[in-house]
Order: structure tokens, then sequence, then C-alpha cells
């Protein structure tokens, strides 16, 4: 017997978040009574659940990693018509989607899936998952203000939790630097509120590793499936397992 919420989030019906929705709003059923109490168990392979009528079923699981340009928006459909990353999985047969989110301007690594519960501990804060980034930003900032993102930063929303940062790329004439951070939170547009309080606005982000899974030689616009181990290796990132990484620094979004 497992919990109503996360059957459905295996079998690729949605989030499990949205799943949970789903369940309040009455649009769940098992053995054809509506359940909406998200304490409700089932047997997935026993009893007959459904959503709005039609009957789920188990999914084979599949798990894909994704350079996103910048421009393209960590959805699969848009109402404005914009550019998405339904667009670039065409051959995709299998329902889709995006473990947490990369803006609109931000580009890099992003994780998809059909995985629930897998997605849920990668992205529920209590997990700790490590995600770094490499932030182009202007001017070069001082020691001390790195030090400042390793203790954590006062944002309007709270303190960040300490981040490991350091040297990436410096320019030679200060114009500019690329900083390598690792954070384990995932609020919005972190990493760029992050750098805007050391006054050191970012011009370009792009996520290179996510529980320890790194684009490698991955072409932007690009996605491949992931291997065994790779998956494996996102597991024990969930449950808070990690090894060093080789491209970046993990002591501890955008």
């Amino acid at each position: 017997m497992e919990r109503l919420q996360k059957i459905l989030a295996n079998a690729g019906v949605a989030s499990r978040r949205k799943c949970e929705e789903l369940i309040k709003e009455g649009r769940v059923t098992v053995n054809d009574a509506v359940v909406t109490e998200l304490g409700a168990k089932a047997d997935p392979y026993a009893d007959v659940i459904a959503v709005n009528g039609r009957p789920i079923k188990q999914e084979k699981k599949l798990y894909l990693l994704f350079n996103k340009p910048k421009g393209v928006i960590t959805t699969m459909t848009d109402p404005k018509g914009r550019s998405t990353v339904r667009d670039y999985l065409k051959d995709v047969k299998e329902r889709v989607y995006p473990v947490g989110r990369l803006d609109y301007d931000s580009e890099g690594l992003l994780l998809l899936t059909n995985d629930g519960e897998l997605a849920h501990k990668l992205t529920h804060p209590k997990h700790h998952v490590p995600k770094t980034y490499h932030a182009t930003v202007e001017r070069v900032p001082h020691g001390n203000d790195l030090e400042k993102l390793k203790r954590g930063i006062k944002l309007e929303d709270g303190m960040t939790a300490p981040a490991q940062a350091e040297y990436h790329d410096v320019d030679p004439d200060g114009k500019f630097a690329t900083i390598s951070i690792t954070i384990h939170e995932g609020r919005n547009r972190q990493v760029r509120r992050m750098f805007d309080a050391i006054r050191h606005p970012v011009t370009r982000l792009k996520r290179v590793s996510f529980g320890g899974i790194t684009l490698g030689g991955l072409q932007r616009g690009k996605y491949r499936r992931l291997t065994a181990e790779e998956v494996q290796k996102l597991r024990d990132a969930a449950d808070g397992i990690v090894e060093a990484e080789e491209d970046g620094p993990l002591d501890a979004d955008t």
C-alpha cells in the first residue's frame, strides 16, 4: 500500500504537488470511489485508480538530461507560444516533466523524468541536493564578497544557506568574472539575487551540475537518456550521498 499521490506521480500523471491538488479537487477515484484525503493509500497493482475517470497505468520510467538554451521556458506548453522544453523533445513519446526550473534567461543542465518520487526528492529543500552554476558577473568580486556567499546572503525572503563559491575564470582587465557556485536550495532566481546582493549582477548563468550529474560534452539544445549509473547517482544525492564532482565544488536556483 502506498500513498495515492505517490502512486499518481510514479505513474507520470503529474508532479507530486499537482497530484495532491487533483486529489483534493475530487478528481481521483480508487475502485470507483472518490478520494479527497491526502493520506489515503492504495495498491497500485490491485486497485483501479483513475484520474478524471481515466484509469492510470504504471509507465516505464524515463530519465533525460537536457542542455537548455537561453530563451527557452522550462515548461512543456506555453499559452503565449514561446519556445518550451517540449520543442526539443519531439521524438520523446513518454510524458516527462522538468525536475525543478531554469529561468528563461538561464541555460544549462535540466533533468526531465516521469519518476515523480525521485523528482520530488531532488527538488525538496530538506534533501539538500547540490546544484552547481557558472555565473558570469560584472566586474571581479573581491574575496570577501565570495565569503559573504559562503556564509549566506540576506535576501528579501530570508537568509540563504551557506554556498560554496570560487573563481572559475577572471578577465585580466577586471571587466567580468565567472564564479562557480554550488547551492542546495532552489528559491526563485536565487543565484542572480545573491550576486545582486553583493553588487555584481549576473550577465550569464549556466547550470553545470545537478546532484553530481554533469553536462559533459552534451551540445546546447540536445538531450540524452541518463545511464543506470547516473540514475543511481541521483538517488544517492537525494538520500544525502554525494561524491565530489570533477568540474566544480560541492561543499555545501537560479
